[in-house]
């Protein structure tokens, strides 16, 4: 269910489609979804359905999602009606039992999504339920015999309607359920609205089920984390910090070396090999890969990047794969103050300094570009020197070209090669040339204009009046 507009979250942005460790809600529901091999996920949308619906075909182009939608929003039962038609083309299959998650729930582990639907069995109706120390404002699960929590269900009972015995109840229900289809189609069919506020609520199918005689049983969530929804930016930011504390722990508990868990934040996935150190305030975003003994510095943000054994990344370098993606060779150094841009593929003991930038160029074994310089859609070859200041013009308003620069050639400070052009092997390029055609390997090519002395000339002084007729 992903209708709903959030109004706590004062954003023109649905609230399904905020983001939680890089990505949205719904996002995470939907994978969860996903990997317990759903036949047909069906996403319920209504406010700021256009957008929900591009979001999710964009960011998961390959799964087979049906919309559907709530037009108005008449309560979470009124939201499954709506896909009450394209339940029924599976209701006659043996065992088949819908599962009605939350898009603003997005952590719920598939492990706890799977024991829910496992307790319906296709025959019963499970509550997934969680034990809190403060269930106020919870619907509170009420089971025949009361604090038997082999006990089944009897009811769900609304914190306001809850009698002061009621209200002492610590489990309470999260919103989630599983359901043989057949028999939810027509629960759903005999939904009333008939209360205070006009909806048709899906709670209201629990006594159905239990006049039906049919069993209603709960299934606790492992932690209450899996099951806390987002209804305002202070609990997104809350959910985001659980989120980020847990999985600073599995990273120390695999061995990382992280100077403080609190300050990490991994918006993707992130794969490490031994011996391997991030320093404080590093982002992780898409999917990122650190070999053995690889150390990051402080305040590096790293995106769908592999760096391989050994490598420095020094502090504040920004690595931007998404797409191309970013090699950085073994023992290499980056940083500090570096860019690497999407396609960029460092060799093994690669050196790039302070204020460089690399995109969609390949850099091979031993090459060094230690300050100020722009290397961009080139082939550099071993143990090249590319100098201060200079930089591969690969652009001509129009076309992308390419420069290469040889093994062994050096790229004095201040030169700009305007591409294409080809710098030999062993070649040398004389400080502040710039470079139109092939340099040839082995020699020094130097293009820039002959230095002139003027005698007599004088610098203009402060508050001289110009000459002039």
């Amino acid at each position: 269910m992903a209708a709903g507009q959030g109004t706590r979250m004062k954003s023109a942005r649905p609230k399904v489609l905020h983001t939680l460790a890089g990505r949205s809600l719904l996002q995470h529901v939907l994978s969860t979804a996903g990997s317990l091999g759903a036949q047909r996920p069906i996403v319920v949308t209504g406010h700021g359905a256009e957008q929900v619906e591009a979001a999710m075909r964009q960011a998961l182009p390959d799964a087979p999602i049906d919309f559907v939608r709530q037009q108005p929003q008449l309560g979470t039962g009124h939201a499954v009606q709506q896909a009450a038609h394209r339940l029924a083309e599976h209701a006659a299959l043996p065992g088949a039992t819908t599962l009605i998650l939350n898009g603003d729930v997005p952590l719920i582990e598939p492990s706890t999504a799977r024991a829910l639907v496992e307790a319906s069995g296709g025959r019963r109706l499970a509550l997934l339920t969680v034990a809190l120390a403060d269930a106020t404002g919870y619907g509170r699960i009420v089971r025949e015999a009361p604090g038997d929590a082999a006990s089944p269900v009897r009811a769900i009972v609304e914190h306001k309607d809850a009698s002061h015995e009621q209200r002492a109840i610590r489990e309470v229900y999260t919103g989630m359920m599983a359901a043989p289809t057949a028999q939810l189609l027509r629960w759903l069919a005999a939904l009333s609205n008939d209360n205070a506020q006009r909806e048709y609520y899906l709670t209201d199918v629990v006594a159905m089920a239990v006049a039906e005689g049919v069993p209603v049983v709960a299934a606790p969530a492992a932690s209450e984390t899996e099951v806390l929804g987002v209804n305002s930016p202070a609990q997104l930011a809350e959910l985001e910090r659980r989120v980020q504390r847990a999985q600073a722990e599995a990273l120390m508990e695999a061995g990382v070396r992280l100077a403080d868990p609190a300050r990490l934040d991994v918006r993707g996935r992130l794969e490490c090999g031994r011996d391997v150190e991030i320093d404080v305030n590093c982002v992780f975003e898409g999917e990122v890969r650190l070999g053995d003994g690889v150390r990051v510095g402080a305040n590096c943000v790293i995106r769908d990047a592999r760096i391989e054994a050994g490598a420095q990344i020094h502090p504040f370098t920004h690595i931007e794969g998404e797409g191309l993606g970013v090699t950085v060779g073994a023992e290499a150094r980056v940083g500090p103050f570096a860019r690497l841009r999407p396609g960029a593929r460092l060799g093994a003991d690669v050196h790039i300094g302070n204020f460089v930038e690399v995109k969609n160029a390949t850099l091979a074994a031993g090459a060094k570009a230690n300050h100020l310089a722009y290397v961009g859609d080139a082939t550099v070859g071993e143990r090249v020197n590319f100098g201060a200041g200079s930089i591969t013009a690969n652009y001509d308003g129009a076309n992308k070209h390419r420069t290469v620069i040889e093994d062994d050639a050096h790229v004095g400070s201040n030169c700009v090669l305007v591409a294409p052009v080809t710098v030999g092997a062993g070649a040398t390029i004389g400080g502040g040339s710039t470079i139109t055609k092939n340099a040839p390997a082995g020699q020094l090519s130097v293009a820039r204009a002959r230095q002139v002395a003027l005698s007599g000339w004088q610098r203009p002084k402060k508050g001289a009046k110009p000459s002039g007729g």
